[in-house]
């Protein structure tokens, strides 16, 4: 992929995320990566939104080292790179601090399966990592939170559950490319509200069964997807 084709799309992500409202000031970041290259494309560190052109988004490669670019790239790079070098099917990595998903990202708690808007999405319910211990947040913050990441999916595929929370921060997510991991952003937001909305009203409310949960979901995704048009 050419690097200003990268740099547009993940401009685009960036902006996604302003339009749907996940984000406000400087929050959060869309990265994406050219495979074929090997680099990643990233919003520079505190730049306003408003402010960004396709220029400012940072080049590096999978170790973090700088390839292209006059700015400092994102203080989550290290994050976004252990979920590149950990799942070699994304193309694309988003984090905010939209106000839902974080709050369940405070609390600590998992964002439940509780109906069929969310299993047409994810798998399964979007899981919460551990908290960190002091010594990672001491040493190495933003790649110890990319490897609490992948210790959570240890036992999860990240195709079928494209995000998480990570405890006391906030959700990642991923995609087939920036693009795509927006979209799953924007997605999540939602189900996260629903899901508060939804214990909000009943406490008691069960999780989908398995059986619904796999019906939805595999309608839209995998092999014998039959949702939208060939």
């Amino acid at each position: 992929m050419l690097l200003e084709t990268l740099r547009k799309e993940v401009l685009e992500a960036n902006l996604e995320l302003v339009r749907r409202g996940l984000v406000i000031y400087t929050f959060g970041n869309a990265s994406g990566i050219s495979r074929p290259d090997g680099l990643v494309a990233i919003k520079p560190s505190g730049v306003p939104y408003e402010c960004l052109k396709p220029e400012d988004m940072v080049i590096t490669d999978l170790e973090g080292r700088i390839v292209d670019g006059r700015l400092r790239p994102s203080s989550d790079l290290a994050t976004h790179l252990e979920l590149y070098r950990a799942f070699p099917a994304i193309g694309g990595v988003i984090h905010t601090h939209s106000r839902y998903a974080t709050a369940w990202a405070q609390a600590g708690r998992e964002i439940p399966c509780l109906g069929t808007t969310h299993a047409d999405y994810f798998r399964g319910p979007v899981p919460v990592t551990e908290a960190m211990a002091a010594a990672e947040m001491e040493s190495d913050y933003e790649r110890n939170t990319g490897l609490a990441i992948l210790r959570r999916f240890a036992d999860l595929d990240p195709g079928e559950i494209a995000a998480v929370l990570v405890a006391g921060h906030g959700p990642f997510c991923w995609g087939a490319s920036a693009t795509d991991a927006a979209h799953t952003a924007v997605i999540l937001e939602e189900l996260a509200r629903m899901a508060y909305y939804c214990l909000t009203l009943n406490p008691a409310a069960a999780p989908l069964s398995a059986a619904q949960r796999d019906k939805h979901f595999l309608r839209k995704h995998g092999p014998a997807a039959t949702y939208g048009q060939k």
